[in-house]
């Protein structure tokens, strides 16, 4: 789990405070002023960019900037006299404390009598279509994938909704105007320099990967492949960069084709030996020729057959192909970007240097837990930014760190509760009887980390170890969890909420989500949760994160990382058999890429089975025997003592 940058609960004061809403009310006049001149009835600001990052640039945080909602996701409609923000139940109590309420609605996804965006606008349609009208609404076809847009043009267009693509994003608009640009100077911009990961750390060159990129491409029968996601520039041509905070990629888009590469981004930060060592595979060019560049190449020849994966690629980019005042003879093949599963199953390097990221992290985690212990016993005051800041120092002394994974979430008590708790804060002392959950991780050159832990303060009471400890078994049910192959992520979701239905509990987040290699810590197309039909496959790296959340009360979480590995034994098929018996399954597991312990004060092992029992004995010693090598004698001790349950 990862969080945003929600600065802490005491901005239920600062954000409300007069001044603030004063801005707010004047950015989206200045936005309902576009509205008027595109006669435009709202104007849709998703949480994506051109890239649909889920964490963005400071350049692109358009949503952000303009409502002063800081969450990864939800969306915001601006209508010519009200707004309204769109959040899941991560954000509910978020969105309570960043959002001015006179400035804008916030509907609250799932709940009882709160309308989705689709059904807001639905409801807006027909009130237009009552009057004698079609109501617009305007989008920058670069901040929708293919698949979202034809989902708004399905249910939206029947009750009299027009879908108007505006060239330019408006809210960049607005902010290069006064009075923003003087007092907000524009951030910088895809600047940052690049990198070059060995084949040490990958597993495979770009030649190599450029070669089964091409071969998934002939079997789809296409001619060009346009790609927009970063993480899958990134992973194909083996570089790095930090243009976008916590994720180590760069602002690019590349297309391939069956002879030729093309890299479009700033070359300015990339040296001459870089350069000169990827022209052997690519051709690079400047950022803003990529839709140029596109269009000519698939005009080189009739009929090109141009692969477009709807859920990872842009209306803008399918615009290119298909704009009527200059139509271009080609065929779109739709289908999955073949990148995005080649990405998500790990190589046996890239595996190792995971376990070795891991095992780094969950150290540094280890140590900081026995700090907070030693604080604790000692009396000495301790905040939520204190704790924070010992996490990344213990990170920062492993060796190759690059930084964060996301932003830490140390939520003390009833800051617990909310999912995303971002940015800890340094007024917010710890108090007895208060959960901590710290959800944190890290980049190492060798792989991407993301864990959490949740510890009382003090002494616990009986409710506190009975959902902690429904939890840990809703935890452990997953992990370990045999299954058949073919099994998808929204399978195993069910399986590992269901001691917690029976005990009443439930979480509003997914159970789990893929990781990358030194990428980003959110990765698809693997995950667990309800939504999720990708079945799982070795090599996949996913998180199992169950938790439980009471606002005010607190919340718990409890994550580790895993990857999928192949448990049917070998020999299975004889030398002879021509091919294999369908009759006989072949079964995959998790195993642990995170060795930290938990807090033995919250666990009831009463509640738990001798299934849970014996995984539990299991993952403690080979925590210790994992850690213990590269711990003081000091450390060591503790380590022992509370792994013993």
């Amino acid at each position: 789990m990862s969080p945003t940058d929600l600065s802490s609960a005491d901005l239920s004061a600062a954000n409300l405070l007069p001044h603030v809403s004063t801005v707010t009310q004047e950015k989206f006049a200045a936005l309902r002023s576009h509205l008027a001149t595109h006669r435009l009835d709202s104007y849709l600001v998703p949480a994506a960019d051109e890239h649909l990052n889920e964490y963005l640039p400071e350049a692109k945080r358009r949503r952000i900037w303009l409502s002063g909602f800081s969450g990864s996701a939800g969306d915001l409609l601006v209508g010519q006299e009200t707004a309204w923000l769109f959040v899941d139940s991560r954000y509910y109590e978020q969105a309570d404390l960043e959002v001015d309420p006179t400035l804008m609605q916030v509907s609250k996804l799932g709940l009882d009598g709160q309308k989705t965006l689709e059904e807001r606008l639905e409801a807006l349609g027909r009130e237009a279509t009552q009057a004698g009208s079609r109501f617009r609404l305007g989008f920058d076809p670069f901040t929708l994938t293919v698949s979202q847009f034809r989902n708004f043009q399905k249910q939206l267009e029947p009750s009299g909704v027009v879908l108007v693509p505006i060239a330019g994003n408006l809210v960049d608009r607005v902010r290069l105007q006064q009075p923003w640009v003087s007092a907000e100077p524009l951030p910088t911009y895809a600047d940052a320099k690049l990198f070059y990961l060995p084949d040490a750390l990958t597993g495979e060159t770009i030649e190599q990967k450029l070669k089964r990129v091409r071969e998934a491409m002939h079997k789809a029968n296409a001619d060009v492949l346009p790609i927009t996601k970063l993480d899958q520039i990134a992973w194909l041509y083996n570089l790095r960069g930090w243009d976008v905070p916590y994720n180590p990629v760069f602002i690019a888009y590349t297309i391939v084709t069956p002879k030729a590469a093309y890299l479009f981004t700033n070359l300015d930060r990339i040296d001459l030996d870089l350069q000169a060592f990827l022209q052997k595979q690519v051709t690079l060019q400047p950022y803003e020729l990529y839709g140029e560049t596109l269009k000519a190449l698939v005009a080189q020849a009739p009929n090109q057959r141009v692969l477009i994966d709807r859920k990872h690629t842009t209306m803008g980019t399918h615009e290119l192909l298909t704009d009527p005042v200059a139509p271009i003879a080609c065929k779109i093949v739709e289908g999955s970007n073949p990148i995005e599963g080649m990405k998500a199953r790990k190589n046996a390097i890239e595996i190792s240097q995971m376990q070795q990221a891991n095992l780094k992290a969950s150290r540094a985690k280890t140590r900081t837990l026995k700090w907070v212990s030693d604080q604790f016993n000692s009396k000495e005051t301790l905040t939520e930014a204190d704790v924070a800041a010992t996490v990344e120092q213990f990170y920062a002394e492993e060796a190759d760190f690059q930084g964060l994974s996301f932003n830490t979430i140390a939520g003390a008590g009833a800051n617990s509760s909310i999912v995303h708790y971002g940015t800890p804060n340094p007024q917010r002392v710890l108090h007895d009887g208060e959960f901590l959950l710290l959800d944190s991780g890290a980049q190492y050159a060798s792989g991407t980390t993301d864990d959490t832990r949740t510890l009382i303060v003090g002494d616990p009471t009986p409710e506190q170890v009975e959902c902690y400890t429904e939890v840990l078994k809703a935890h452990i049910n997953c992990a370990m969890q045999r299954f058949p192959k073919g099994t998808t992520g929204a399978q195993l979701d069910g399986i590992t909420r269901s001691t917690l239905w029976f005990a009443g509990l439930d979480y509003g987040h997914g159970t789990g989500h893929g990781v990358g290699a030194f990428l980003n810590v959110h990765e698809g197309p693997n995950g667990i949760s309800k939504r999720v039909s990708e079945p799982l496959e070795p090599g996949m790296v996913t998180s199992i994160e169950p938790g439980f959340y009471k606002s005010g009360w607190g919340g718990i979480r409890i994550e580790n990382l895993y990857v999928v590995k192949d448990l049917t034994p070998a020999g299975e098929m004889s030398e002879t058999d021509a091919k294999p018996d369908p009759n006989k399954l072949t079964w995959y597991g998790f195993e642990p890429l995170t060795y930290i312990p938990f807090d033995k004060r919250l666990i009831d092992r009463d509640r738990l089975d001798e299934r849970h029992q014996a995984w539990l004995a299991q993952y403690n010693e080979a925590i210790v025997a994992r850690l213990t090598p590269t711990l003081s004698p000091e450390e060591a001790t503790w380590l022992q003592e509370v792994c013993t349950v």
